[in-house]
């Protein structure tokens, strides 16, 4: 990764990742990836998930628990002549924020915890609240019949690309035309262009 995309700030880290509604679990079996979009929660430096008891994913956690877990939140796409009057295809790209997490599972078994961690997902996806707390004893099947599995996080490296990396020529060219097309993801990515060119 170019240094210039690296975030190391926990604060705007935990910030993409406590906004983020989804990321996707990556896991491998027998050397054959396989990979599942889910909901998530963060809490005490650690990534959440639910889900089944049974299934592929299960069985290959209970094999293999080394997992991957990426998130990103994608900004505008950026058309080739946004940057370049040559013709060339190769300045095409899209603007993003990512994080991508190694580690490894746990199941967590304690149902006191696994209510903890689903009230914070749903603290998280509905925070309007309007439901009955988790800790409510009508849950207890509920949690029972739910597995909660705790992402233990060995490394993680987060990347904001806006165009930091070009040239001021070629940077105005992109605030431009994304001004002109004036999406409000456009306006968005503009404001984050110019706060990462600093």
């Amino acid at each position: 990764m170019k240094q210039i995309f690296e975030i190391t700030d926990q604060n705007i880290i935990n910030k993409l990742l406590n906004k983020a509604e989804y990321g996707t679990l990556a896991l491998c079996e027998n050397n054959k990836p396989y990979s599942i979009p889910l909901n998530f929660v963060m809490l005490n430096n650690a990534i959440y998930i639910h889900g089944s008891h049974k299934g592929r994913k299960m069985e290959i956690l209970a094999k293999n628990a080394q997992v991957s877990f990426s998130v990103v939140e994608n900004y505008s796409l950026i058309q080739s002549y946004f940057s370049s009057n040559d013709g060339s295809a190769c300045p095409a790209t899209q603007f993003f924020k990512s994080v991508v997490i190694d580690g490894r599972t746990v199941i967590i078994e304690n149902q006191e915890e696994k209510a903890k961690v689903l009230e914070s997902l749903m603290q998280k996806l509905q925070p309007e609240g309007k439901y009955i707390p988790l800790s409510h004893a009508s849950y207890k099947k509920d949690l029972q019949a739910t597995a909660v599995i705790k992402i233990e996080i060995d490394e993680l490296k987060c990347k904001f690309k806006f165009g930091q990396h070009l040239k001021q020529e070629r940077f105005n060219m992109v605030v431009k035309y994304l001004e002109e097309r004036g999406e409000e993801i456009d306006l968005e990515t503009v404001l984050l262009m110019k706060k990462m060119k600093g």
